[in-house]
């Protein structure tokens, strides 16, 4: 059992059966999610007995950083982090003028099957449990010396495919006890997994939801998303209404163009069709090439005009800033090329 990943209650609980006053659990929370230390040894104010004790009974996940990038262009830094199996995961950090950002990862690979992105490529792993989703965030925050403000799971993996592994997580990062991160500071994408967005929004919970949508027909989102075979946009579309009506947080649309794919004037009119009328917002993404595939990104010029199209028709729209390029942005990039060596 991993101590970074139980909740408050729960090491109280686990506390209790190891025979050791309730207030320990206090104290072990607090070395684990807002001091952040890097293993059991370090929490100096437990007896050397509960630290053998602690270590014989638990994991403590603590993640080691196998590599790390740092663009050139922006400050980005992309780090390649090794769990306790061998296995690796990556995870971003981004400087905006709003505060820090860390992108992570939510699975060791995964089975979306999305075909522009490098995540996918080998498959799925395993999921991450939710200490591993956290320990991305303390290790960047203790190597950079900076504060986080912002979380995005975004990189690898689907999170909505390890569900409730992402809820803990989210509600450790909410609380008080630890860094006692705002809800409204964390974002979730998802391909469009529709019964989790369903029961994602009965949670009520104030995060922002991001809908992976990248392309507007169900016809052009098959030929880039296998997860649209399993569920229509008619389906989609009506989960990320029934999450606005449930927590009142606009749902944010991901849409990555590809040169000569999905950012024609046709799009756009049929992107209007979809989102007209809804309370939402699209961030358009240049997309990262990938040596493995064909697909090309839109160059500038054409982002702004897709861009300036669509506010004329009334959508909600931003260019999401071009980050780490340099330095394998894409979600997956860097963890393939380590792993084929």
């Amino acid at each position: 059992m991993d101590l970074k990943s139980l909740s408050y209650e729960e090491l109280q609980n686990e506390i209790a059966t190891l025979g050791e006053p309730k207030f320990r659990a206090g104290q072990i929370f607090d070395w684990a999610h807002n001091k952040q230390v890097d293993s059991i040894e370090k929490m100096s104010n437990l007896s050397k007995a509960l630290r053998e004790k602690l270590k014989e009974n638990y994991e403590f996940t603590s993640l080691k950083c196998a590599r790390m990038q740092e663009s050139a262009s922006d400050g980005t830094k992309k780090f390649l982090f090794e769990l306790s199996d061998g296995n690796y995961v990556e995870s971003v950090f981004m400087k905006y003028h709003h505060g820090n950002s860390v992108c992570i990862s939510s699975q060791v690979g995964c089975r979306m099957g999305c075909k522009f992105c490098a995540s996918t490529l080998d498959g799925l792993e395993r999921n991450l449990l939710p200490g591993e989703m956290l320990d991305q965030i303390y290790r960047i925050a203790a190597i950079t010396g900076e504060k986080i403000s912002n979380i995005v799971v975004m990189g690898t993996g689907e999170p909505l495919d390890n569900y409730d592994n992402l809820l803990k997580f989210i509600h450790l990062l909410n609380d008080e006890h630890g860094m006692n991160l705002s809800q409204r500071n964390i974002t979730v994408s998802t391909c469009g997994i529709v019964p989790k967005i369903k029961a994602l929004a009965e949670e009520k919970l104030q995060i922002t939801l991001a809908l992976s949508l990248h392309a507007p027909t169900d016809e052009k989102r098959k030929a880039l998303m296998p997860i649209a075979n399993s569920y229509s946009l008619n389906e989609v579309m009506d989960a990320c209404r029934f999450y606005f009506d449930k927590t009142g947080r606009r749902v944010s649309f991901e849409y990555a163009l590809v040169s000569g794919v999905n950012d024609r004037d046709e799009e756009v009119s049929e992107l209007t069709r979809l989102l007209k009328g809804m309370n939402c917002h699209i961030n358009l993404i240049p997309v990262n090439p990938i040596k493995e595939r064909e697909f090309k990104s839109t160059d500038r010029l054409r982002v702004l005009e897709f861009q300036k199209k669509l506010e004329k028709n009334g959508i909600n729209v931003t260019i999401r800033r071009e980050m780490g390029r340099d330095i394998d942005g894409a979600c997956g990039q860097l963890r393939r090329r380590v792993m084929q060596g």
